[in-house]
């Protein structure tokens, strides 16, 4: 992947030199002459002192005031240095700056950050990748590829040529303090395979890769920032292990390479001489024994592990004469220039040395661009730093990287959650973690939080009575740290927990470690342990995924943290189907074109179409949008959350009595050419004999649209006795709303008044009747499904739909299930109820009859919702079950008649585009609307699911501006404009 000399690899033969980058010896080396006389000219234009200046690589902050940024001037001005190192602050302070400091250089210069995962490693509001640790569990290292191709545009845009990165460190020392986690573990082969991938995905998007900590700092229990570390292997050992790495590196073209700060004895056995300042090792054994001609740079000069032991200025000359190229972050440079300058004049640097240095300084500064340099552009620079693709590789990262190390029985991924209990306790999180969140989303998980990681043993002991009817319970450890000292920042109390529910229970309990890998030394006793590497808001998402199989775990244990748990451990959980969730772009869609959803569901509130809603959007099986808007009333009070319940009313005809018809098909027990009264006896004799089942769920049966059943049980706005009461009682057992219970034999009141009713007329001449939508129609088909079941409908879904699915929200009577306060109001209804409906089905005709509708009554979130939907999509199949054993749903969701749109029981766009779909879905797509202001399309030609939940009713249900100003259909347009055409 590596760019070929011929296109600028920085190689460089100038005085007896050889290449300044290690090439196999069957390569010719070349170099343009327009790059030799680059360098040239602009070395032959330097005074000496200037030339000395191009050495340094000086430390600069762009969160620092401007009395630091007056020195760095005088430093480019007065000392012509040749580089900085760029540390804490922002990116577009540090793009000011580096115009700023660019143009008072002489020569450009070389800007260069340590950005091991990324600019977040130094700069604020920028992306964090992952350590190397969490890329040395990588199943697949193109994806470290991907990882530095991204950081190089990242840092291309900001101005920078040179990453300190990646760590070719073989980390096999679990008490090492100061590398750990920023390794790729313990294999030297691991490392190093995983190394070049990084190196190749920086240069080959030109940013010079600078290998670090040669000649190896991973056999340490010294941080090198504090003291001075002491190896003491000898040549072998550093040969067939630390060194491995860097020679294959070498060989593969990196550009640049950082010497460590160690004490090396079997190299130089010089008292408290660190390796940066060691001629045997830089000189001897890098440069000379093992052929390395690219840039060597010194690690940070201003480090104790040298800095204690020499004077500024006298470091960095003792740095040049080991034969360093690159003065990294020295503390002096005026005192530093002096100091070399008076070496060269009494002999003891050669100045020919000097020169060479300076010229391979120049070829790097060519190759990366310098020769050409322009100022960094500020116009949407953080907008092009922050590109989208680069979430989807971080995605890619850690998805890749989770670690299932224990499965006894093959617990995970966790099946059959209508008869799992799951519980989840998140210690060191805050609430509303994103873990936990995850976790609700694929079943209704109990959640608990213990913030303090060091909290005493009463705040556990608390904890384990509230735990005693769940078979799983879900440990998951947060803001852990890196200190092996320090235990990883695990209390002892956290082990005691989990150690008891481990043995003093018949718990399942499944331990994450969402932190450093050697801590699952703590937990040999578990029968179910994850390794998640790191704590942010991508792995906190993506290790919940792998538990319920909607993604798989592939990665391996890059360290060997016990005796039990060694490097290359890690067990490969299946996939189960059920809903991923990720970003917008690993699916094909813009996220900046979604963003717009912001501005209509945004419009539609200030319009007062709706107080509030959620949007919800799956693609290729990934939930891409999940966002939730305004208020739950006008007086913006309680904001709407992706928790929040809302009536979904029609779209019950679809979720719920339309899945048990669909259930009933699939098991053979009805046929749709069949006539109703086949199945419901009563209805012969009646003017509904003939009904065929087809020609009902098609809204062509000669139904009425609906029947006010609710206007034969009030007088003048008054509830009649006969039918209700203000108490339940064995009488009146059907809550209407809290406070009001209709008789218990309304049900049938309202079945006889169904049955009674009038078709409409057929046109003349007509053998069959006009499309004609009905409520009526679902009224039937509840009662077939439940008599043919043999059981209520709303507990055959909940036994055989929705608990199965693990859908926490999706319910007939939510307030039996969930507090009010996570549910929507509806109408403020002064005509019949004469309240406030909250919490109850907004429909009368299903609140006559205690909320279980056939035709409305179901609440959901817009989650639930797409799980439902996407087992549709599946042809019935999710998380491991098969709902449906035939092609039913295809069956259902076709188009029936020429005459109309509908397919049985869903909705259809309609051909003429006046339907209640985007005119760009495809006419395959299937779904409902609700009258609460609710829609909900599948479409299976691309994949896709969109779910609009709001209630607009409130407070009036005579509110249509959400129709007037077609907010549902616009959102839908917006989804499909957000599909990437496929090249």
């Amino acid at each position: 992947m590596l760019k070929s000399f011929s296109l600028g690899l920085l190689i460089l033969i100038f005085l007896g030199m050889g290449p300044l980058m290690s090439l196999k010896s069957s390569e010719e080396v070349v170099v343009s002459v327009k790059e030799k006389n680059w360098v040239d000219s602009v070395f032959n234009a330097l005074t000496p002192d200037q030339r000395i200046g191009q050495l340094f690589m000086v430390a600069a902050y762009s969160n620092k005031n401007e009395a630091h940024f007056r020195e760095i001037d005088n430093l480019v001005a007065q000392y012509g240095i040749g580089g900085l190192m760029f540390m804490q602050g922002g990116p577009v302070r540090q793009a000011q700056l580096n115009n700023r400091f660019q143009a008072q250089a002489r020569v450009p210069l070389l800007i260069a950050m340590d950005a091991e995962w990324g600019l977040n490693m130094r700069l604020d509001s920028s992306m964090h990748f992952a350590k190397q640790m969490t890329l040395g569990a990588l199943d697949d290292e193109r994806y470290i590829y991907l990882m530095g191709r991204e950081i190089a545009l990242k840092m291309k845009r900001l101005g920078v040529n040179v990453s300190f990165s990646p760590v070719l460190d073989v980390n096999v020392n679990s008490a090492n303090p100061v590398i750990g986690n920023r390794s790729f573990g313990e294999s030297k082969e691991e490392v190093t395979r995983r190394g070049i991938a990084y190196i190749e995905g920086l240069q080959d998007h030109g940013i010079i890769a600078v290998a670090k900590h040669f000649p190896g700092h991973g056999d340490t229990d010294t941080d090198s920032h504090l003291a001075l570390p002491v190896i003491k292997h000898d040549i072998k050992r550093l040969t067939e292990v630390e060194l491995y790495p860097f020679k294959r590196s070498f060989e593969a073209g990196v550009m640049g390479v950082m010497v460590a700060h160690l004490y090396m004895p079997s190299i130089d056995s010089t008292r408290n001489l660190a390796t940066t300042l060691s001629r045997p090792l830089v000189t001897g054994l890098l440069k000379e024994k093992m052929n390395y001609k690219g840039l060597v740079f010194t690690d940070a000069l201003n480090m104790k592990g040298v800095s204690k032991y020499y004077r500024p200025g006298e470091v960095d000359l003792r740095a040049l004469m080991a034969g360093n190229d690159v003065l990294l972050f020295p503390e002096d440079v005026p005192a530093a220039v002096t100091k070399i300058r008076e070496a060269i004049a009494s002999g003891k640097l050669n100045p020919v040395d000097i020169e060479q240095r300076v010229r391979k300084i120049l070829h790097a500064k060519y190759w990366a661009g310098l020769n050409n340099y322009k100022p960094v552009s500020l116009v949407n620079l953080k907008e092009e730093i922050d590109r989208p693709l680069s979430n989807v590789v971080q995605e890619q990262l850690y998805e890749h990287a989770v670690t299932v190390v224990q499965n006894k029985g093959s617990l995970l991924p966790f099946r059959n959650l209508d008869t799992l209990s799951i519980a989840s306790v998140a210690i060191g999180a805050d609430r509303d973690n994103v873990f936990q969140q995850t976790l609700g989303s694929y079943a209704p998980v109990k959640s608990f939080t213990i913030k303090d990681r060091f909290a005493p043993d009463s705040a556990f002991t608390k904890l384990i009575p509230q735990l005693q009817d769940d078979d799983v319970v879900v440990v998951s450890i947060h803001n852990m740290n890196n200190t092996p000292f320090k235990d990883f920042g695990i209390g002892l109390g956290t082990r005691a927990f989990i150690q008891y529910l481990e043995q003093r229970t018949n718990k399942k309990v499944v331990v994450v470690v969402m932190g450093n890998a050697y801590s699952l030394q703590f937990f040999e006793g578990s029968k179910w342990l994850v390794a998640g590497y790191e704590d942010n808001t991508i792995s906190q998402s993506l290790v919940p995924q792998v538990l319920f199989g909607a993604r798989a775990a592939k990665g391996k244990l890059p360290i060997t943290a016990s005796a039990k748990y060694k490097a290359g451990m890690g067990i490969v959980t299946p996939t189960l189907g059920r809903l991923k969730y990720g970003v917008p772009e690993s699916v094909g869609m813009d996220s900046k074109v979604l963003a717009q959803i912001d501005n209509v569901a945004l419009e539609a509130i200030a319009y007062a179409a709706t107080p509030g809603a959620q949007v919800l959007v799956v693609k290729d099986g990934t939930v891409i949008f999940n966002k939730a808007y305004g208020t739950y009333t006008y007086d913006a009070k309680k904001p709407v959350t992706n928790k929040t319940v809302y009536d979904i009313a029609s779209i019950t005809k679809v979720a719920a009595t339309l899945q048990a018809v669909m259930f009933l098909k699939d098991q053979g027990k009805i046929s749709l050419d069949e006539k109703v009264s086949t199945y419901l006896p009563e209805l012969k004799g009646t003017n509904k004999s003939g009904l065929i089942i087809r020609d009902v769920l098609a809204h062509q049966a000669g139904l009425k649209p609906g029947l006010p059943h609710w206007q034969k049980t009030i007088d003048q706005l008054h509830l009649k006795q006969t039918f209700y009461a203000s108490a339940r009682n064995d009488d009146y057992t059907n809550e209407v709303i809290p406070g009001i219970y209709s008789i218990k034999t309304m049900e049938d009141s309202l079945w006889a008044w169904t049955v009674k009713s009038k078709l409409t007329p057929k046109k003349k001449g007509a053998k069959t009747y006009e499309y004609e939508y009905s409520d009526l129609g679902f009224y039937i088909m509840k009662r077939m499904a439940e008599k043919l079941l043999n059981q209520p409908l709303n507990e055959f879904l909940d036994q055989n739909f929705y608990g199965p699915l693990g859908l926490s929200t999706m319910t007939y009577n939510p307030l039996l299930k969930h507090p009010r306060e996570i549910i929507a109001p509806t109408e403020d209804d002064r005509y019949f109820r004469q309240n406030l409906i909250w919490g109850t089905v907004h429909d009368q005709g299903a609140a006559m009859m205690g909320g279980v509708g056939g035709h409305a009554g179901l609440f959901s979130n817009a989650n639930d919702l797409a799980i439902l939907l996407q087992m549709n999509l599946q042809s019935g199949n999710y998380g491991g079950h098969n709902f449906f054993t035939t092609k039913v749903v295809q069956e259902f969701s076709k188009r029936q008649y020429t005459n109309s749109r509908r397919g049985l029981g869903w909705d259809k766009p309609d051909p003429d585009g006046i339907g209640p779909t985007s005119n760009l879905a495809p006419a395959s797509t299937f779904g409902h609307t609700g009258f609460t202001g609710t829609g909900a399309w599948v479409d299976p030609e691309n994949k896709l699911i969109y779910i609009f939940l709001s209630n607009r009713v409130y407070p009036d249900a005579g509110n249509s501006k959400l129709v007037k100003y077609n907010i549902r259909t616009r959102i839908h347009d917006l989804v499909y404009k957000a599909i990437v055409p496929k090249t």
